[in-house]
């Protein structure tokens, strides 16, 4: 599974954080979950942290679902 890329964040002057994916926002974040999210990314990879909060990464079975008779058109 490829790593994810083109996330960046941005906090503002009242603490909120805001997630973009490739220039369109995916996500933001207000009070104690962007504390929590700063002290995360941090701590790891930035990239896959902010997949992970916002829900826009890849989970390895988009293949399989796009090739499944019931998702054919």
């Amino acid at each position: 599974m490829p790593k994810p890329h083109g996330f960046t964040y941005e906090v503002r002057h009242d603490r909120t954080v805001v997630i973009t994916h490739q220039g369109r926002a995916a996500g933001t974040l207000r009070g104690g979950r962007a504390e929590k999210f700063l002290a995360e990314v941090e701590s790891g990879d930035a990239q896959l942290v902010m997949a992970r909060w916002t829900g826009a990464y890849k989970f390895g079975n988009e293949r399989t679902a796009r090739n499944h008779p019931r998702n054919r058109r």
